[in-house]
């Protein structure tokens, strides 16, 4: 029996001893292995990220405003007839004003019925509603868009719709009609931007440019501040012969944003 004992004994210590040396193996093969990875990457390749803002302002060349029609009758026809005249008396005096037909543009057209409440008599002892909605006449509304080339003729275009029947001026507004070049002259002051941040930047850390690894630009929208962006209806009543008001254009700027990543070594 004590024979026995010392076997099992000694059997688990040398179970006992393995396990010890299996753990042991496999945390230096860990180790090894984490070793060589964090070698791999400190010997990869160091990048550095910069960023650089372009800015160039510049004058509107174009302006738009809506302006609306609205038209009241007892019926369909008569509201549609009425709004017809009023607009076509605008858009006539927009196209001896010079504007284009193409920059003339509805929008917006409804016809839509009006309706009032009528209260019903009751009789004591029937059936009683309390009243009923029936149409009262209808109301066409139409809006139409303009653009306006000439940027000196605005505010006496917004006075000239105005006083021939429209019952609201909005949204005036002056834009850059095509930005593409002065997109792309903000673009490059912001890579030079972004350049020369990456120069500074390897200097103070005493390294050297490689090559660019990537870029990426923000998608920058143009700023527009409206002059205009409503006129009740009271105004436009009022308008009468009134003097054209005076609409200044200022300028837009057009920003753009870029991001830039390097190699140095």
């Amino acid at each position: 029996m004590e024979s026995t004992s010392i076997f099992r004994t000694t059997y688990i210590k040398v179970l006992t001893a393995l396990f010890l040396a299996s753990a042991t193996l496999a945390v230096l093969a860990y180790a090894a292995f984490a070793y060589q990875q964090a070698k791999h990457w400190q010997t990869g390749p160091m990048i550095i990220n910069v960023s650089g803002e372009g800015e160039v302002m510049a004058r509107p060349d174009i302006g738009s405003f809506n302006f609306g029609v609205r038209a009241e009758a007892e019926t369909a026809a008569a509201a549609q007839e009425q709004s017809a005249t009023a607009m076509n008396d605008i858009i006539g005096y927009l196209a001896e004003a010079g504007v284009a037909e193409a920059d003339i543009d509805t929008s917006n057209y409804t016809l839509n019925p009006r309706y009032r409440w009528v209260e019903e008599v009751c009789v004591p002892g029937t059936l009683c509603r309390g009243g009923e909605r029936v149409i009262d006449g209808y109301e066409v509304s139409q809006t139409v868009s303009v653009k306006v080339r000439d940027l000196e003729q605005s505010g006496a275009l917004i006075s000239g719709v105005g006083q021939r029947g429209a019952t609201n001026v909005s949204s005036l507004q002056f834009t850059i009609d095509d930005p593409a070049n002065l997109e792309a002259e903000a673009r490059s002051l912001a890579i030079a931007d972004a350049q020369a941040k990456a120069e500074v930047l390897a200097a103070e850390l005493g390294v050297s440019i490689v090559e660019m690894t990537g870029f990426y630009e923000e998608n920058q929208g143009r700023p527009i501040e409206p002059y205009l962006m409503a006129r009740s209806e009271m105004a436009m009543d009022g308008m009468g012969g009134a003097t054209a008001p005076s609409v200044p254009v200022g300028e837009d700027e057009i920003i753009s944003r870029v991001n830039i990543s390097y190699e140095v070594k």
